[in-house]
């Protein structure tokens, strides 16, 4: 099986020290059940642990979530980190309890893509498939 072929690989990470992971296991379920392999690195990872799991499972897009109010440090922390392990190509998607006013901030530091509370589970789906598919486009072309 060519990797063009195989199932798209997400990680879902919850950075910084939030505990609460309802959102981004549900996230996990849903996109497994639309196919897509997915690691879960549990609660309270680094930005350094994220990437570095992130590289070592070649995973095709990274999904974090925050519900504590640090994503606008933790979020472009593992972008860095992502960049330092040679991973930059690799699209990072946020998502949680996040003011609309930081989503412009968010995205202009690297991220991908934001999801407030309340986006439907299918645009959130919708949004990994397209930037796995991205980032499998560009991996090609290596």
């Amino acid at each position: 099986m060519t990797k063009e072929q195989t199932p798209f690989r997400v990680l879902i990470a919850k950075p910084g020290l939030d505990g609460h992971d309802r959102g981004a296991k549900f996230i996990a379920r849903a996109l497994r059940d639309q196919g897509f392999e997915v690691i879960y690195t549990g609660i309270r990872r680094t930005a350094a642990e994220i990437a570095a799991t992130a590289i070592q499972e070649d995973v095709d897009v990274v999904g974090l979530s925050s519900l504590s109010g640090a994503h606008l440090r933790l979020f472009p922390e593992v972008v860095r980190e992502l960049a330092a392990r040679g991973g930059s190509d690799i699209p990072v998607l946020g998502g949680g309890v996040i003011p609309d006013e930081d989503i412009t901030t968010l995205l202009e530091k690297g991220l991908s893509g934001i999801f407030t509370s309340g986006t439907p589970a299918d645009a959130i789906i919708s949004s990994f498939k397209k930037a796995s598919q991205h980032h499998r486009n560009h991996d090609s072309l290596k």
